[in-house]
């Protein structure tokens, strides 16, 4: 026997129901009366019965795409889709319900409602500066999305963010910050020798470069003179620093060291001076040797300070200029210390004067110090016929002797000391003996040029 469901509809009035036909096999068939038309009539039909709600296939069997469901039937057991049956609805991961939780079948054979499942997208993540990021599976539930930073830049915050099944991201955004300062080479520092008659020394360099790994265009600055430039002899420290756009800094420095080569300073020769150029004792230095008035020259005229901060040569020296005593008048003798040397004339009757006695002893103690004020004693003793004229151990014609106390104004009948200037202008006359002191700070006050003073003081132990 088998079951099958068949609608009968009746022809003439329009109406028809929903019946299980059960089919038997016979040897012939069951002739069943049933009305047709209301009229009588009948007809040969197999054996119907009616479609109850209780059978088990009452609603269509619910399917939820990408979900689940969980049925309950009143009769138990496999009816699924009986009348009064019924089911939850749900979605599986990554998959949101929209519609209906749960569903019930109705008499009209229908389900009280639906239900989808779509898909859960979070929202696609905003690109961040200097980064990226890569996602597993794009930005659905469960896709992970790393980041990374570009070079020279490091990541703060969350790694990784994963989409969520409430349709957001896990974490937050991070950043990728830079960390990393410029990298500044400075060149070697260096030593420089300054070129002969020079100060300076012209050094040169590579200006450094500063390479970073986020930012290309840096600006290098310096605290110092630039490359190309004189440095002036010493240490020089050279600073270079830059920064980038993330306020890291890099610096780096170098020192510059020129050397002037320098000779032991030259001592001016006693009675004389030095004229030097350039630094007066360094590299290529030239000094020349000078004497004062009243002193000749003696050795070499000039040295150089040489590289291995030695002088060339030897040292010259400043002797008392040779004084022709055999002349025949006073203005020859004269003539040889024009604007060269001073003269103090010592004039006395006799050896025996008690005035000269004492004075000639502090001549005697005063003579380096006339000396280095360019003064020269002339000694005029006795009157004629017996009179005796020196410089010194030299002697004078009595012709000069008689000429100069003539020209001076000089008596022969008491003591007299005449001081003459380097242009032989009578400055002072002393009747009385004088000490050196006097003597010196007269000459000092009156006599000496601002230089002669200075070398004076440079020179004023030398007589101790």
């Amino acid at each position: 026997m088998t079951t099958t469901f068949a609608l009968i509809q009746n022809p003439f009035k329009g109406e028809g129901r929903l019946y299980h036909v059960t089919r038997k096999t016979y040897s012939r068939p069951r002739k069943v009366n049933v009305p047709l038309n209301g009229r009588g009539g009948s007809g040969v039909i197999p054996t119907l019965k009616p479609f109850l709600p209780s059978d088990p296939q009452w609603c269509h069997v619910l399917k939820l795409s990408n979900g689940e469901v969980s049925c309950s039937s009143p009769r138990g057991g496999h009816h699924r889709g009986s009348l009064g049956t019924r089911c939850l609805l749900s979605c599986v991961r990554g998959y949101k319900r929209l519609g209906r939780s749960s569903v019930q079948c109705m008499p009209n054979r229908r389900w009280s409602g639906s239900a989808v499942c779509r898909k859960i997208r979070c929202h696609v993540l905003p690109l961040i500066d200097h980064g990226m990021y890569s996602c597993t599976r794009g930005f659905v539930v469960d896709s992970r999305c790393d980041y990374t930073c570009y070079e020279g830049y490091q990541i703060e915050g969350d790694r990784y963010r994963m989409c969520q099944e409430e349709g957001t991201w896990s974490g937050t955004e991070p950043t990728c910050a830079d960390h990393d300062p410029p990298k500044l080479k400075c060149p070697l520092s260096r030593v420089k020798v300054a070129e002969p008659g020079k100060l300076t020394a012209m050094v040169s360099w590579e200006r450094p470069v500063a390479k970073d790994t986020a930012d290309r265009a840096l600006q290098v600055l310096r605290n110092g003179l630039e490359s190309g430039s004189d440095f002036p002899e010493g240490m020089h420290v050279i600073r270079y620093k830059v920064s980038d756009q993330a306020r890291n800094r890099a610096t780096c420095k170098f020192t510059v060291h020129v050397e002037v080569r320098r000779c032991p300073k030259l001592k001016p020769p006693m009675h004389g001076y030095l004229t030097c150029s350039s630094d007066g004792n360094n590299y290529g230095a030239v000094c020349e040797y000078d004497c004062d008035p009243g002193f000749e020259r003696t050795g070499f005229a000039t040295r150089v300070c040489q590289l291995n901060r030695s002088w060339s040569d030897e040292a010259a020296q400043c002797v008392l200029m040779a004084i022709k005593t055999d002349v025949r008048s006073a203005g020859a003798l004269l003539d040889q210390f024009y604007e060269k040397r001073r003269l103090l004339v010592v004039s006395t009757p006799d050896n025996a004067n008690q005035k000269y006695r004492l004075q000639n002893i502090m001549l005697q103690k005063a003579e380096c110090g006339l000396d280095l004020r360019h003064v020269t004693v002339i000694e005029l003793l006795g009157t004629s016929p017996r009179e005796v004229g020196r410089i010194k151990e030299q002697r004078l014609d009595p012709e000069v002797i008689e000429g100069l106390r003539q020209a001076l104004y000089i008596s022969t009948a008491y003591f007299t000391m005449v001081l003459l200037d380097e242009y032989g202008v009578d400055r002072e006359r002393f009747v009385n003996p004088t000490t050196s002191d006097e003597l010196y700070s007269y000459v000092d006050e009156y006599l000496l040029a601002e230089e002669e003073l200075e070398r004076l003081e440079m020179n004023r132990d030398f007589c101790d």
